[in-house]
């Protein structure tokens, strides 16, 4: 998580200063050319009116529906910021265990069950071999795979991704939902109760005491994993936004004014 809702992800490097879009967590984020085509729409129908905040939040929004998720309401009172920081950037990493993830949701006013509700966001979206290759030969070290995972998910990711370290463009992707791989749905929690969660922290989950009562019940209630959702990111949306005369609206999503 950077400084908080406010596009800073966006902005592009310069020859003199990184951005944060340039922090390891960030660079396989997709997509900046879709905020690019709807923010050049925007300034020609009604300039400096639609931060690339805003963008971003209602975007989500979009997708998650299209994707066959809930159709949530968000507010639209964003402003951009005026930082882009990559050592400000604090996402948890996909090898942690639940109880280390979660000090970076609480520090963010974030609960246990944001967590779990907010992770269930993998339903959909891919990762890179990179974020869970250790998983599947020399787990922590042991010369073996992680037994928490199933072992024909094991055989599937390696002959995928093998042993090779890659630069991030060239390293190959699997889904994280393994099932259900477009659609937004439940089905994330059914996976690591099953153990095929791709990434450690997905499947920390349904293993650890604390979370995995959240787990089954979102694997056997569709309509409160949905519900749910749609609250957890409203409330996710709301972290340290900037509104009045704060920051900026951007002309150039990639730059500020």
């Amino acid at each position: 998580m950077g400084q908080g809702c406010d596009a800073s992800i966006l902005k592009d490097s310069t020859q003199t200063r990184q951005s944060e879009k340039d922090a390891f967590p960030n660079q396989s984020v997709r997509g900046f050319d879709l905020i690019d085509e709807a923010k050049s729409n925007l300034e020609a129908i009604c300039p400096g009116t639609v931060s690339c905040a805003n963008i971003i939040t209602l975007a989500t929004r979009d997708s998650v529906a299209l994707a066959g998720g809930p159709n949530y309401t968000v507010p639209t009172s964003r402003r951009d910021g005026l930082v882009s920081d990559p050592n400000l950037v604090n996402l948890p990493g996909p090898s942690l265990f639940v109880s280390q993830a979660l000090q970076f949701f609480t520090a963010k006013k974030l609960t246990l069950n944001d967590m779990v509700t907010l992770l269930g966001a993998h339903t959909v979206g891919v990762a890179h071999c990179g974020f869970f290759q250790d998983r599947l030969s020399n787990f922590q070290g042991s010369g073996k795979p992680d037994p928490t995972m199933d072992p024909t998910l094991v055989s599937k990711l390696f002959k995928l991704c093998g042993t090779q370290s890659r630069p991030l463009s060239q390293d190959p992707t699997a889904f994280l939902d393994q099932n259900t791989s477009f659609v937004f749905d439940n089905e994330y929690y059914h996976q690591i109760k099953l153990r095929r969660g791709v990434m450690q922290i997905d499947q920390e989950l349904a293993l650890d005491k604390a979370s995995a009562p959240i787990v089954t019940g979102f694997a056997s209630n569709a309509i409160g994993f949905r519900q749910g959702f749609a609250k957890a990111i409203v409330k996710m949306g709301g972290i340290e936004v900037l509104v009045g005369n704060a920051g900026e609206i951007r002309k150039n999503c990639r730059a500020f004014n």
